[in-house]
């Protein structure tokens, strides 16, 4: 079942709340913790609460504070756009919402208003986020004014924009003239043929109608009387210019009369009629041009058991008529009437029991690189592990660095003198404290004899001598490795300025091999679009053999296990199943039959070709009863020269996140760096270095 649904349009005035209503009592039906969220609100004057979190919180009293409930306002996101941020939007969105998933066993999200000029940039955030979140989505249209055939372009246009993005479970086409109720639904099903369930709801007269409260506010009112009956529904409004006997002929149900504050005949004449059998109910009276009736009429007034609102304002007549005339009412808390009546609409016009299915059935396959950094950070979070960076001067270093202690999320320790270090960090001006990071200079270290000594006697049967021991511990490679060793440091991360031989030769000295495990390899986390692929080996091996591919492949799977992609292995070669000869193929093809006698729970491929591992139509068509074809999640490199080119083709090509590369079948865990990293790549492989020794 989803942790969430996303709730979004396309369009302002779209009735997106009586979905939202209606969505929150189906939940509520089926479990009793549903959490509401809105990623961004609009901004309010002196602290006002936004009017949908207040109405829904309330009215369903849901355990929730109210800052917990959005992430940004929209003037906050619009900042961050500009200044180059966005990526930020989407982590504090993230953060915010599985703040609530943890709480609660569902949580209903609903996306922005579209009330702004600028709906091209809201709607790819709506869609960025309902993806980041891997929630299904509800798309509400609106028919209001429009013919059929814009109806239904207006649908097509909502569906094809989000499914390229997300996942679909519902259309739902609100205010909706009832002659056509039948037709339209049809139709849209004639044009959305795919399963995708379609809903059509009526245009309900009175959730269209604004309130007198609403009213009082957009025209500034001032309220003389009948305060208790705020909630009024006004359907319709007229002017009370002409005399009364012809103005009453005009009341409708619900009507809200317009007339001068001096026009007492008027104002009596419609607060009479409000109370006669023989007249429709009136709504309120508006008083325009700052006329406030004489002493004895509002003395009358005052001596009347029942009276509707009666309300002064500043605006001539024409100007109020024209502003009340273009109010979008809004559902809010104190308007019982129009809440419940949206979700008895809801009710009526949704078939709750499939959409409820629907929900608890789906499954999402998005997985997108912000939601497994997302997972990575809070993994690493929950046990805090200490990792030693050697190369401490440089720049790269030292601002993943402050990211990284501003996140709270390792230990750190940086190999160098603190003077030097201090002197780059003041120099590149990078927000990073010393105080909160330990620097260690090899030679000056407490230990540094100890290491000296320990190392002489791990290699001494190498012809190792302490002269020797000593320079390699002065080596800051060999230094944090044996801090490594020690119980010092838990990880290390190295390979911004070293050779990957220069950094793994010190763990394979003496850290060495897990026990079972015969050759050290590494994997890269391929970033995509909407998934999380692994590839491996692309950093280490160059030629392996039939027995070394299995080894890769059995521990890339593990690795894809542990950090919580489904493995699904394809050992590459270029050609699929049984058509391809030679010895590279047979090589491929050998390898995948010792995974499946030594691993036979993995599910794997091979050989098969990249496009049939990666592509469902391809993979299909070449291996048809395959459980891996189109749908691989560990791609398995024949050799070094094809692995490394082709993570770096996808990456540069796709613009996709690699991290990495990470290695695999070390007794603790030693990450190389590409020379060309960047500091959001240390900062990752840090953090994967961290879960990693969460593990040992």
């Amino acid at each position: 079942m989803s942790k969430g649904i996303y709730v979004a349009t396309i369009e302002p005035n779209s009735g997106k709340s009586l979905v939202v209503l209606g969505l929150m009592r189906m939940l509520l039906g089926k479990t009793a913790k549903v959490g509401y969220f809105r990623p961004i609100i609009e901004d309010t004057e002196n602290s006002e609460k936004d009017n949908h979190i207040n109405t829904v919180i309330s009215f369903f009293d849901i355990d929730i504070d109210y800052n917990h409930s959005f992430a940004y306002t929209r003037n906050q996101v619009l900042d961050l756009y500009n200044k180059g941020k966005s990526g930020d939007v989407l982590d504090g969105v993230i953060k915010k919402y599985k703040y609530l998933e943890e709480r609660f066993d569902i949580v209903l999200v609903e996306g922005t208003d579209f009330s702004h000029e600028n709906s091209s940039l809201e709607l790819d955030i709506n869609m960025l986020i309902s993806k980041n979140l891997g929630l299904p989505v509800i798309i509400v249209c609106q028919a209001d004014s429009k013919n059929q055939k814009e109806i239904v372009d207006n649908v097509q246009l909502a569906y094809d924009a989000f499914k390229e993005e997300v996942d679909v479970l519902s259309i739902m086409t609100n205010k909706v003239d009832n002659t056509i109720l039948k037709e339209l639904k049809s139709k849209l099903k004639e044009r959305i043929n795919n399963g995708t369930d379609i809903t059509v709801i009526p245009k309900v007269r009175s959730l269209a109608s604004p309130t007198i409260k609403e009213i009082v506010k957009t025209l500034n009112g001032t309220i003389l009387f009948g305060k208790d009956m705020i909630n009024n529904q006004s359907e319709n409004f007229n002017v009370g210019a002409m005399q009364l006997r012809n103005y009453l002929t005009h009341l409708k149900e619900n009507t809200l009369v317009i007339t001068p504050g001096d026009r007492a005949d008027i104002i009596l004449g419609a607060l009479q009629a409000n109370i006669s059998k023989n007249y429709p109910k009136v709504s309120g009276i508006i008083l325009t041009g700052n006329l406030i009736p004489e002493d004895s009429i509002l003395k009358l007034i005052e001596g009347l058991s029942s009276v509707v609102p009666i309300i002064t304002v500043e605006d001539g007549t024409f100007q109020v008529t024209n502003r009340i005339g273009k109010i979008k009412s809004k559902i809010y808390a104190g308007n019982i009437d129009k809440i419940e009546t949206s979700i008895a609409t809801f009710e009526k016009h949704v078939n709750t029991a499939k959409l409820a299915n629907d929900l608890i059935t789906f499954k999402s396959d998005i997985f997108t690189p912000r939601m497994f950094q997302y997972n990575l950070l809070q993994r690493a979070l929950k046990n805090k592990k200490h990792i030693v960076l050697p190369e401490g001067y440089d720049e790269r270093v030292l601002r993943a660095s402050a990211r990284l202690i501003d996140a709270h999320v390792v230990d750190l320790t940086l190999i160098g003198d603190e003077d030097k270090i201090r002197e780059r960090i003041e120099k590149l001006d990078i927000p990073l404290n010393l105080e909160d990071i330990n620097i260690v200079s090899p030679q000056k270290s407490p230990h540094f004899n100890d290491y000296v000594n320990t190392f002489y006697e791990l290699r001494k049967h190498k012809n190792v001598n302490l002269d020797m021991a000593k320079d390699a511990m002065s080596d800051v490679s060999y230094f944090a490795t044996m801090m490594i060793y020690k119980g010092h440091a838990d990880g290390m991360v190295s390979g911004a300025v070293h050779t990957t031989a220069h950094t793994l030769r010190p763990a394979l000295q003496f850290i060495k091999t897990k026990p079972g495990v015969n050759i050290v390899s590494s994997v890269f986390f391929m970033c995509l679009e909407d998934r999380v692929s692994i590839f491996g080996d692309c950093a280490i091996n160059p030629n392996p053999n039939a027995e070394q591919l299995a080894e890769i492949a059995i521990s890339s799977a593990k690795t894809a296990q542990d950090f919580g992609v489904e493995p699904k292995v394809a050992m590459l070669s270029y050609s699929s199943g049984a058509s391809g000869k030679g010895e590279d193929v047979d090589r491929v093809r050998k390898a995948t039959e010792i995974v499946k006698t030594l691993a036979p729970h993995i599910k794997i491929e091979g050989p098969i070709q990249y496009d049939a591992a990666v592509d469902m139509r391809i993979g299909k068509s070449k291996l048809p009863d395959s459980e891996v074809a189109g749908q691989a999640s560990v791609l398995i490199f024949p050799d070094l020269n094809t692995g490394n080119n082709t993570y770096k083709a996808v990456q540069r090509e796709t613009g996709a996140l690699a991290i990495g590369p990470m290695l695999q079948g070390l007794n603790k865990p030693v990450n190389d760096l590409s020379r060309g990293c960047t500091a959001d790549d240390i900062y990752s492989t840090v953090i994967i270095t961290a879960i990693q020794a969460q593990d040992l």
